[in-house]
């Protein structure tokens, strides 16, 4: 609860920017520029004069939308294979894990960001490197939760009355096995919101004039000395986030667990 709490108001505040900010990210102050906190700018202005908490819900509302929709392809593609390779085996399950052993020899975030080099930077780019890179540990998830299930008693069951393959997975194995999908995609979320934070951070992420919390700590780096919270409040705003998921994740395994 202490999670969906913290992720709810997170969330609701990220997507309620274009009513509750109190400027548009790009709107910029020319007298206030670096200003500190005052009644007109909450949080104060960064370097360009622009109102850092409006740039700060703004650039929540970007990074935890690409964050929930760059998981969603890689969720969909490895519970589909995961499946297969677990209930049929053989060459399917072969075929299926090579792939994987492949994908995972490489470091995660080297990968990712050779993969948005080759594809171009942007969000584009990060849908592609996530879409190739982030599903095979959902695939390696599901078949290993797969491999117990078709031995159960309710599958052979299944088998002995005739009941079709399409049908025994989608009836009697998924409902078994894509919970706990679903509970490490939370903690994916996470995982890639800092991915897009960090791509962000090294220019290769979100492109200006979009806010991204990973360029407002790139560039609110230089001012640490006189303006900390420039960098600061991004990068608390991320751990935040990834609190509020984290404890999600663990609830919905607890919620989801089959019986």
């Amino acid at each position: 609860m202490t999670g969906l709490l913290l992720t709810g108001l997170l969330a609701l505040a990220f997507l309620l920017a274009p009513v509750i900010s109190p400027y548009a990210p790009d709107h910029q102050d020319l007298y206030g520029i670096l200003s500190g906190p005052s009644a007109r700018h909450l949080l104060g202005t960064d370097e360009l004069g622009r109102d850092e908490l409006s740039r700060l819900l703004w650039a929540g509302r970007t990074d935890l939308l690409v964050g929930v929709l760059a998981v969603v392809f890689p969720f969909c593609l490895g519970t589909v294979l995961g499946t297969l390779a677990g209930f049929y085996g053989g060459w399917v399950e072969t075929t299926v894990m090579r792939v994987v052993d492949v994908l995972i020899a490489f470091p995660f975030y080297v990968l990712v960001i050779a993969l948005v080099f080759v594809a171009g930077t942007g969000i584009t780019g990060i849908f592609i490197a996530f879409a190739v890179a982030d599903w095979v540990v959902y695939a390696r998830i599901v078949r290993s939760a797969t491999l117990v299930v078709r031995q159960s008693d309710y599958v052979a069951a299944a088998r002995t009355g005739g009941v079709g393959d399409l049908r025994i997975m989608l009836g009697h194995v998924l409902p078994n096995t894509v919970t706990q999908a679903i509970v490490y995609s939370m903690s994916d979320i996470v995982l890639v919101i800092v991915a897009v934070v960090t791509l962000g951070y090294l220019g290769l992420g979100v492109q200006p004039p979009t806010p991204d919390w990973g360029a407002m700590i790139s560039d609110g780096q230089q001012f640490l000395t006189t303006r900390w919270e420039l960098a600061t409040f991004p990068g608390l705003a991320v751990v935040l986030t990834g609190i509020g998921l984290s404890l999600l994740g663990d609830g919905l395994a607890e919620v989801l667990r089959p019986q």
